[in-house]
């Protein structure tokens, strides 16, 4: 396991079960679900999808700076809607962070953790 490194960083919430932040191997970023929580709180923030998705957006920034990456070097992302009603708005904050457009599914999920709008995973070349 040594060529696998683990990230964590205190600018983005802690896992909240059994697992890591994100882990880097082979030179790629494998991040976990990113959801709106307050990194220094743990609490969820934001009423709607667009406050949601802007923390969501800020927590997945910094996993990536912390592994010594950025959005410009994401591969892949995968999104999670607790209702496809909010995927323009979605959407629209989306596209402000994910500026080089990577490979993308956006599905709606019966519940999300902690009830939250939307969770975003990422996968990033290092």
């Amino acid at each position: 396991m040594s060529d696998i490194r683990v990230i964590q960083t205190a600018s983005a919430p802690a896992a909240v079960g059994p697992y890591s932040q994100a882990m880097v191997f082979n030179g790629c970023l494998f991040t976990s679900g990113q959801i709106p929580l307050d990194p220094a709180t743990g609490q969820v923030v934001g009423e709607n999808v667009r406050e949601q998705a802007e923390l969501v957006m800020k927590n997945v920034a910094a996993i990536l700076d912390a592994a010594g990456t950025s959005f410009e070097k994401v591969i892949k992302t995968t999104c999670f809607l607790s209702d496809m009603a909010d995927f323009a708005e979605f959407n629209e904050v989306y596209a402000a962070y994910f500026v080089s457009k990577p490979a993308r599914s956006c599905v709606a999920a019966k519940a999300l953790p902690k009830n939250v709008l939307c969770e975003v995973e990422v996968i990033a070349a290092v």
